[in-house]
C-alpha cells in the first residue's frame, strides 16, 4: 500500500484485484463477480464493492466490504444472496452520496460512519 500525507491508500494493484473477485454469500453461495470498488474518502480503503447479479450480469447491486473475508478470488460476504438482491437500487454512476451510504447502512443493518461522496473505479475499460 501506498502512504500519502499519513493516510494509507489502496494500491491500483489491489483494486485491480478486487475487481477480478467473485463474491460469496454467508451460505456459501455465488452472489455474482465485483463490478466496482468504492473506496472510503478518508482512509482511501475499499469499503463498497457492486456485485453483478442477475442473468446478464447487468445489474450492479452495493454490498459493505464490513466483515467480508477475502481469499484468492473470492470475497465471502456476511450476506446472503436475497438480501443484497433487495438492497436499495442505486445507480452506478462513479459517486456514492452521503444519504445513499446512509440508506445502504441502514438496509444492511450496520452502524454509518460519518459518510463522505465516494468516487467509484470503473471496470469500464475492462474486457
Amino acid at each position: 500500500m501506498s502512504t500519502r500525507r499519513g493516510i494509507v491508500m489502496a494500491t491500483q494493484a489491489e483494486i485491480r484485484n478486487l475487481l477480478e473477485c467473485h463474491v460469496v454469500g454467508e451460505d456459501g453461495r455465488l452472489i455474482g463477480k465485483v463490478g466496482q470498488v468504492y473506496l472510503d474518502d478518508r482512509s482511501g480503503e475499499p469499503e463498497w464493492v457492486t456485485v453483478r447479479t442477475g442473468f446478464s450480469g447487468m445489474r450492479q447491486t452495493f454490498v459493505p466490504l464490513t466483515g467480508s473475508r477475502r481469499s484468492a478470488e473470492e470475497i465471502r460476504v456476511p450476506f446472503d444472496q436475497e438480501k443484497i438482491k433487495g438492497a436499495p437500487s442505486i445507480d452506478v454512476d462513479g459517486r456514492l452520496t452521503a444519504e445513499e451510504e446512509i440508506g445502504l447502512y441502514r438496509y444492511y443493518g450496520m452502524l454509518p460512519i460519518v459518510p463522505a461522496q465516494r468516487t467509484g473505479d470503473h471496470d469500464a475499460d475492462r474486457p
